[in-house]
């Protein structure tokens, strides 16, 4: 039987995964996601030796049941292929401690490289099933590095275009660069005067508008996203927390079926609500660290059950955790309330209406598994520093956030269970953090401190941000908030 997928505001919006990966967004406003799951065997002691492209085509033709195998087999062995800079794609490095999972070996040497690599491949092949003719335009707010992944993974593929627009002074002067150089002709990047709550918002009025949606239909064009909203991009980050769990087996540090923790740095909520997929078809998880920076609205959350946006927005050393607006929270949500579309619709109003929520008539099971605590800046640099210290490795600023929670969750309950840091992104992105947290010194450049990370890390500079000093900015469009659907109705010519 075909897996559904529900939007969370309406139960009898359903399609299959294809539809839902080509929508991208619910008409209704809400996210498609799986009411139940897929049975997937689980045997590690096969896993441990599994490639990472096998561990991928056992998760995703499960969560993908609409994909032929060999459809599945192309999409696989495009993605994850020369792009990573190692054949693990994600290796799993134990330190003190902790075993930091790197999901940061792709071209754009963040984690959104793991789903968005694949993603492209997903939609077009999802476009021919369904005999699509339209032009398939990506929208998509970023906080610093799904734009980036995302027109890597678009740029001049056929039948599509992409718009990125980034919070102006949101980011790290590295991510702004990563995206204003990008190439290819059918890739745009706007800046906007706002925070990415506000660029997330006006992503979302312009899919969920009536108008736009005819007027792009009547030029052969069609919206979707490239967001974690989309399911095409969240079921490709099941995969690597079954990989790592297959990792720790393989190398003796677990037996299959024991319990393992996993830690994760993140603001939209994608990341870690793919770790609770993963526990729902099997992976044994112990316990779920949601880890947040000083723009702690999920730390809250999960305290008081109550969902508060109405705080003052932090820019911090972690920017792509700056969101008090957690967009995948939604579907863990539906979760919690039984599937119900219906109350779940009237919670995500109530956000709009009142900017927040409270929940009641959970399941508590559910609720339970989640811990949750942040990090605030000093903390953060403190961490980059002690694991620098202990372990000779520099973490970046969103891992140390996690690195830094799962040592306050460890001396708080004494879990001693294997536990798995989520590691988003090279220290490389973020170059002077990390230097000014090792070594003390200030007023340092992006430029000047990528050298310094190189003596100090020993690992070499990646292609990603080599020669990013001197690569021709393409794109130096810079809007109002209220502004971005005019740009985007001017890049359509629309």
């Amino acid at each position: 039987m075909t897996l559904v997928y529900q939007s969370t505001r309406d139960e009898k919006n359903t399609v299959t995964a294809s539809q839902a990966i080509l929508q991208g967004l619910a008409t209704d406003g809400g996210l498609f996601t799986p009411v139940s799951y897929p049975q997937v065997e689980l045997d590690f002691d096969t896993l441990k030796d599994a490639s990472y492209q096998e561990v991928a085509k056992l998760v995703l033709s499960a969560f993908l049941d609409d994909f032929t195998a060999e459809e599945l087999d192309y999409c696989i062995s495009h993605a994850y292929d020369s792009k990573f800079d190692t054949p693990a794609i994600a290796p799993l490095v134990k330190l003190d401690g902790q075993y930091n999972l790197e999901l940061f070996h792709g071209s754009t040497i963040a984690f959104k490289d793991m789903a968005l690599s694949i993603l492209p491949y997903f939609m077009t092949t999802a476009a021919k099933k369904h005999g699509l003719e339209n032009k398939i335009v990506i929208l998509t707010a970023t906080s610093g590095d799904t734009g980036k992944a995302a027109m890597a993974g678009f740029a001049d593929v056929p039948g599509t275009e992409i718009i990125v627009f980034y919070p102006k002074d949101g980011v790290s002067k590295v991510q702004e660069l990563q995206m204003t150089t990008q190439t290819g002709d059918n890739t745009h990047v706007i800046a906007i005067d706002g925070n990415f709550d506000d660029a997330q918002t006006n992503v979302k009025h312009m899919f969920n508008d009536v108008a736009l949606r005819e007027k792009l239909a009547t030029n052969k064009m069609q919206f979707s996203s490239a967001n974690s909203m989309n399911i095409g991009r969240l079921v490709p980050q099941v995969v690597y927390y079954v990989y790592a769990y297959a990792q720790l087996v393989k190398t003796g540090q677990i037996t299959a079926g024991e319990k393992v923790n996993f830690t994760v740095p993140t603001g939209n909520f994608g990341n870690i609500l793919a770790a609770f997929y993963a526990k729902q078809i099997g992976l044994p998880v112990g316990k779920l660290i949601c880890a947040s920076n000083e723009n702690n609205v999920l730390t809250d959350f999960f305290k008081t059950h109550v969902y508060d946006k109405k705080r003052e927005f932090k820019v911090t050393t972690s920017p792509s955790m700056d969101i008090l607006v957690s967009s995948n929270l939604e579907r863990l949500i539906f979760h919690l309330v039984g599937n119900d579309a219906t109350k779940t619709k009237e919670l995500m109003e109530s956000l709009v209406a009142t900017g927040q929520y409270q929940l009641s008539n959970f399941d508590a099971d559910i609720l339970d598994l989640f811990a949750a605590a942040y990090a605030d800046e000093a903390e953060t640099a403190a961490e980059i520093k002690r694991v620098y210290e202990a372990s000779d490795y520099i973490e970046d600023p969103h891992t140390a956030v996690a690195s830094a929670v799962y040592q306050k969750y460890r001396t708080q309950t004494g879990d001693t269970a294997k536990t798995v840091i989520a590691s988003t992104a090279s220290p490389y992105k973020f170059p002077v953090v990390a230097v000014e947290a090792v070594t003390g010194e200030t007023g340092l450049g992006d430029f000047e401190a990528l050298a310094k990370l190189h003596t100090l890390s020993g690992v070499p500079v990646p292609p990603a941000v080599d020669g990013l000093e001197t690569a021709p900015v393409r794109h130096r469009t810079s809007v109002a908030a209220k502004d971005m659907q005019a740009a985007v109705e001017d890049y359509l010519g629309l």
